[in-house]
Parts: structure tokens; C-alpha cells; sequence
């Protein structure tokens, strides 16, 4: 396989992979959609550095430890899901009050946004796990493997911002519903609901 041909073909699959909804696009359009236009961006650039990360990480070998060490996954799964429940129940308890609402994109903006989008992917351990059983697949025999892994590793940060930027963009139009502290609070209760079910999937898969 060429690599150009293998970067299409990587394209093809992640490409997929980022269209599908999940726990990324329900954080950013939730974020957007509450007018934290830095704290989305923030959020957005924190996963695709978790994306980043997961790749270089696997092109050098090192996450093939998650598969090796059931030890290591289990640690990071339960570290992933418990954060992922305290965040969604931190949603959840949210009253959605105006102030509270206008003053968070200065208290908590992109760096918060960043923090929140980096640990969301990096402790999420099937994250690794794709990559580690898909990624080496699409390196060409013969390439530089490092070098291979992190130039497919960028086609799918650079599909992951385009589909964020369709995000951002689309939640932008919610925000004249969401001025109403009542939507607020059902975007929250519905992000929250989203997040918990997934750190409780993430904690009870196999």
C-alpha cells in the first residue's frame, strides 16, 4: 500500500468514525450552544490533542500496553469512567441560572474548555485501543512507522476540527432559544444524562 493511498483510506475510516455521535459532539455543541464560544474552542482543541497524543503514543509503541496489561486498561478505564460520571452529575446539578450562565465563559474559558476536551479523550482507554488495533494497519510496509502513524494520526485531527467547526457553527444558531434559562436547563440535563451513560458504559464494558 502506498501512502497516499493509506492516508485516504485512513480518511475514509476515521472520517466515519468523527460523524458518528458520541460523547465529543454532545460536549461541543452543548459548550457552543451556550454561547461559550472560547470555552467550545477550548474543548474542541483539548480532544483533538487527546487524539494527538494517542497517536504518537501509538506509534511508538507505547499504548500497545493497554493491550498487553490488563492492569493498565483497567486503571485507566475506571479513572476514565469516574471522571466521566462526575462530570455529567456536575452538569446535571446545574440550576442554568442567567448570571451563572454569563459569567461563566470568563470564569471557566478556553484553557477550562481544554482541559475538559484533553482528559474526556485521554482517559478514555477504547480510544487507544482503536488506535492500537487500527492504526498500524494503514502503514505502509517499509515507511518510517513513527513518521507513518503521526501523518494518519493528523488526518484525523484535521477531520475531527473541520466536523467541530460544523458543530460550533450549528449550535450558534440555538442560542436565541437557549437565552431562555429553561433551555439552558434541559441542555444541560440532557448533556449531563449523555455523559454519566457513558462513563457508566465505559465502566461496565468488557
Amino acid at each position: 500500500m502506498e501512502m497516499t493511498t493509506a492516508l485516504w483510506s485512513f480518511a475514509l475510516v476515521v472520517g466515519l468514525l468523527t460523524l458518528t455521535p458520541g460523547l465529543d459532539t454532545a460536549l461541543v455543541l452543548r459548550t457552543s450552544a451556550l454561547g461559550r464560544r472560547r470555552q467550545a474552542w477550548g474543548v474542541v482543541l483539548g480532544i483533538q490533542t487527546g487524539t494527538l497524543l494517542w497517536g504518537t503514543l501509538t506509534s511508538a509503541g507505547v499504548t500497545a500496553l493497554l493491550t498487553a496489561s490488563q492492569v493498565a486498561y483497567e486503571i485507566l478505564r475506571w479513572a476514565g469512567a469516574a471522571y466521566l460520571v462526575w462530570m455529567g452529575i456536575g452538569m446535571l446539578r446545574n440550576r442554568g441560572g442567567e448570571a451563572a450562565v454569563e459569567e461563566e465563559p470568563e470564569a471557566g474559558g478556553f484553557a477550562h474548555g481544554w482541559r475538559r476536551g484533553t482528559l474526556t479523550n485521554l482517559l478514555n482507554p477504547k480510544v487507544g485501543v482503536f488506535y492500537v488495533a487500527v492504526l498500524p494497519q494503514f502503514i505502509p510496509a517499509g515507511a518510517p512507522h513513527f513518521a507513518a502513524g503521526v501523518a494518519l494520526t493528523c488526518v484525523h485531527v484535521v477531520e475531527g476540527l473541520l466536523w467541530s467547526t460544523v458543530l460550533v457553527g450549528f449550535a450558534r444558531v440555538l442560542r436565541g432559544w437557549l437565552r431562555r434559562p429553561a433551555a439552558r436547563r434541559l441542555m444541560d440535563r440532557v448533556t449531563g444524562a449523555v455523559v454519566v451513560g457513558f462513563g457508566v458504559k465505559l465502566a461496565l464494558t468488557d
